[in-house]
């Protein structure tokens, strides 16, 4: 696989170290309690009662060998991921799983992938202070 990147969003998946992705967006959504939504009078009652990271990550032009290793270190149901949190501005450890994974095949002629992308969505979120 491609060589480590000290700039890398990601710094280890299960302790992994990983490519760095062409793309990394980092994404902060509410969860909302099940009272949520909006009433007759148009308003909003949104009821968060917490918060969970969601990372959309994305390869590009990716040797078929080593989107198969790729692949394999996001599949396990649950992952650990250190990754640069916009929030808190540093690396930070927390439990994910994955979404669901594409990868359009771009040529069979010269082994490469077009991209490989899928999302990891945290876990457990934090709760809100209630």
């Amino acid at each position: 696989m491609a060589e480590y990147n000290k700039y890398n969003p990601i710094r280890s998946i299960d302790g992994l170290r990983v490519p760095c992705p062409s793309s990394y967006q980092w994404s902060l959504e509410d969860l909302s309690a099940n009272d949520a939504g909006r009433t007759e009078d148009t308003r909003m009652d949104k009821k968060r009662i917490g918060q969970v990271v969601k990372l959309n990550l994305e390869w590009v032009n990716v040797p078929i060998k080593d989107a198969s290793e790729l692949l394999k270190i996001f599949n396990p149901e649950y992952i650990s991921v250190c990754y640069l949190d916009a929030m808190t501005g540093e690396y930070v450890t927390s439990e994910f799983y994955v979404g669901n994974r594409t990868a359009p095949l771009y040529n069979a002629r010269v082994n490469r992938w077009t991209k490989i992308s899928f999302n990891l969505i945290e876990r457990s979120g934090v709760k809100e202070d209630v």
